[in-house]
């Protein structure tokens, strides 16, 4: 009968679903590196295809536009940054604020930012891409907002500390964008060893 679904086929089906699932990853995985590497100019949907290795039409078929592909890659590396920042304690709040503010720098030293950042750029100028970007921005800005505050013990209800966490990743914004050009990771450690007496004072 046309309406009975058989074993036989459930067992094809959940395969194909695993491989779309994969394929779909590759090539999230791809854009994030192409576009950290290349730029927005440098990164067609062709030559992401080729690096995740599978055809153009198939990139098609996961993301139908370029920007549906870049915009979905940044937003899945941003939440697979937010879950590796917050395993890294998983008890919560940190007794060691200087671990806690490292964490949040690297946040922004890592090839996430880099691609953010040429996504930013291409968005400046792009019309049908900035709507997507710009709520992006604003969601993961959000959530890496709460993570900081839940793993720093602040309490916002206090006047300033608000501020104070968004100062502290105003400034880990601020290290990624010098660590595009030069990576001065000495400089950093020092910065972060200034942050953390800060907060201490701050949050105390």
């Amino acid at each position: 009968m046309g309406g009975v679904t058989t074993i036989g086929d459930r067992a094809e089906r959940v395969p194909k679903q695993d491989r779309s699932r994969a394929t779909r990853q590759r090539l999230l995985e791809a854009a994030v590196a192409c576009l950290a590497e290349h730029g927005w100019a440098g990164s067609t949907v062709t030559v992401v295809a080729e690096r995740a290795g599978v055809s153009r039409g198939a990139a098609q078929h996961h993301f139908p536009t370029r920007e549906d592909l870049f915009t979905a890659a940044v937003e899945y590396v941003a939440e697979e940054r937010s879950t590796a920042l917050r395993a890294l304690f998983p008890q919560g709040a940190a007794e060691d604020r200087r671990a806690v503010i490292s964490a949040l720098v690297d946040l922004y030293t890592g090839p996430l930012f880099r691609a953010a950042l040429h996504l930013w750029v291409a968005a400046s100028n792009e019309e049908q891409l900035r709507p997507q970007v710009t709520e992006l921005e604003a969601r993961v800005g959000r959530e890496t907002h709460r993570i900081a505050v839940d793993l720093l013990g602040a309490d916002e209800s206090r006047p300033g500390v608000r501020e104070t966490v968004q100062g502290l990743l105003d400034m880990a914004r601020g290290l990624g964008l010098a660590n595009l050009l030069t990576d001065d990771a000495a400089r950093r450690d020092r910065v972060v060893e200034q942050w953390a007496v800060l907060l201490n004072e701050a949050l105390a």
